[in-house]
């Protein structure tokens, strides 16, 4: 696309899903108008390694400049910024700022991270826009750009692929406007007529901590986790340290990884399913190799012992298969 003539930089705008998020910002970036006096800051929750072609199908879907974000950059209005695998898009001093600071919520680039950093530089010129996707990363982060007197939107449920993120925004009561992905650049059309120094809420006491917490390199220093709450008695999925209560459901541990209940509550049904698949695999090879004992004993009483621990590792593994396949509502295969 062709450059676009330098423009006052009014407000700077995030965008942000998981699920069914490269759709949305496709349907956000076709109605987005050339004239946007905004820089705007996009990012999904991408895979931590290999390349990522979202800046290039953004790029096509509007008219709009959009570019991969690169450390270091000058926000421009009329300008996309789309996050890179690994790194959290954050901005500071009117730049974008690549970061490997701690994952968020089990990710990096976190839209918690993105969202926060913007309310913090840009106080009520700052717009969080949260799209389609599941759990409730971006719930925290649109509550930082209102704290700051800035303004949020999310996609209508209706219109996401995948509703949670937005419904769990709206439950939160940090939404001020709902809107479809197609429609957000009408939004943010209207919002360029009003005075942005519109609220005037107190800031979150923590806001800043945890801003420099996503900016800094990591191991760089532990986090002062204990004067941000109590221990919270959990452990952290990412690192096994002590989880502190920062806020109600919400947890930091000593490296500065941070987790919503129902994104700590998620993983630890990760775990639950890794470690349930360890046990299917270590019963069936407990299982065949005892048949495989039995057949090859030399006297009774030895088949019979081989027999038996065959027998036992079947029940078990038929009880567990069952177990889970309740669990999930669904009938997990046998293997022949």
């Amino acid at each position: 696309m062709t450059g676009t003539q330098a423009r006052e930089l009014r407000r700077v705008v995030a965008i942000g899903g998981s699920a069914g998020g490269v759709e949305a910002l496709s349907k956000v970036a076709a109605g987005l108008p050339a004239d946007l006096p905004y820089a705007v800051l996009m990012a999904l929750h991408l895979p931590r390694h290999g390349p990522s072609v979202l800046a290039q199908i953004v790029d096509r879907a509007g008219p709009l400049p959009t570019a991969t974000a690169r450390d270091g950059d000058k926000l421009e209005a009329g300008r996309i910024y789309v996050a890179v695998p690994g790194r959290h898009l954050l901005t500071q001093d009117h730049t974008i700022v690549l970061s490997t600071g701690p994952t968020e919520n089990g990710h990096r680039p976190a839209l918690n991270a993105l969202f926060r950093s913007v309310a913090v530089a840009f106080g009520p010129r700052a717009v969080g826009v949260l799209l389609s996707g599941v759990l409730d990363d971006g719930v925290l982060g649109l509550a930082a750009i209102r704290a700051r007197g800035g303004t949020t939107l999310c996609q209508t449920p209706e219109d996401a692929l995948f509703p949670a993120m937005p419904h769990n925004a709206l439950r939160a009561g940090v939404v001020d406007e709902t809107t479809r992905a197609a429609d957000v650049g009408a939004a943010l059309e209207r919002l360029s007529r009003q005075d942005p120094a519109r609220r005037t809420t107190l800031p979150d006491p923590y806001m800043d901590l945890e801003n420099r917490i996503a900016l800094a390199e990591p191991l760089a220093g532990e986090v002062e986790a204990e004067g941000m709450g109590p221990p919270s008695g959990f452990v952290c999925p990412d690192c096994s340290g002590s989880l502190q209560s920062v806020g109600d459901g919400y947890y930091r541990c000593q490296i500065g990884h941070a987790w919503t209940a129902d994104a700590l509550l998620s993983a630890r049904d990760t775990e639950v399913h890794r470690a349930l698949q360890v046990a299917i695999r270590s019963l069936q090879e407990k299982s065949r190799l005892a048949h495989q004992l039995a057949v090859k004993a030399v006297s009774v009483g030895v088949r019979e012992r081989y027999t038996e621990l065959a027998a036992e590792a079947d029940s078990a593994l038929a009880v567990l298969r069952e177990r889970i396949a309740l669990a999930e509502g669904k009938t997990i295969p046998r293997d022949e």
